[in-house]
């Protein structure tokens, strides 16, 4: 039996994106998941199926899970199903991130549990329903993991990770010029080393 390579996409992201990793890994199967839901409930299910049902074809299941991808990987019950984790800028603590976003709006918890989903100017949907999900629902994540931040993520603090890392046994990798989106030329060559050097 192969090993593969599972790959789970950002926001904004396609499953298409897994081709970059076909050349880090040519004794592998390299796939990505193109999944249809949006929320940690459907997508954590989405993404459990589709590993569990992966499982019965492969001998060992790598995950390679960028952003929000990662998250919603979190919450789909994958452990004992993959054998190693790559999180490239993952959302580690949604509470703190959805907390956020609500100041950068100014919306108030009172405002959102009374109109339930609040649109941004910036582009996201503040919902009551994610809020209280996430909190009724903290991540439990213990799948051997390596990390890769980019220091001037926008998205998430190298203290949050830094902290999420600890609470995981997980390993973290800094990139002092790195984004939350790897794409420059220089953020994909640090990526791939990054990859080779943790297999």
């Amino acid at each position: 039996m192969m090993n593969l390579v599972l790959y789970i996409h950002g926001k904004g992201g396609s499953a298409s994106e897994s081709s970059h990793y076909e050349k880090l890994f040519p004794d592998c199967k390299v796939i990505g998941l193109d999944y249809k839901t949006f929320t940690p409930w459907e997508t954590g299910k989405e993404i459990h199926e589709a590993v569990a049902s992966l499982k019965s074809e492969y001998e060992n299941i790598i995950l390679i899970a960028n952003s929000i991808g990662a998250f919603f990987s979190m919450n789909a019950n994958l452990e004992g199903l993959i054998q190693k984790a790559c999180f490239i800028s993952p959302v580690v603590n949604m509470e703190k991130l959805i907390c956020d976003m609500m100041g950068w709006a100014k919306v108030t918890e009172a405002e959102l549990e009374e109109k339930k989903i609040i649109p941004t100017d910036f582009g996201e949907d503040l919902s009551w329903d994610y809020l209280c999900y996430v909190r009724n629902h903290p991540v439990s994540w213990k799948v051997p993991t390596e990390i890769l931040y980019g220091a001037k993520d926008n998205i998430t603090s190298l203290e949050t990770m830094t902290d999420f890392a600890r609470k995981t046994g997980a390993k973290l990798t800094v990139m002092e010029e790195g984004e939350h989106w790897f794409h420059t030329p220089e953020q994909m060559k640090f990526l791939d080393e990054w990859i080779k050097s943790v297999f």
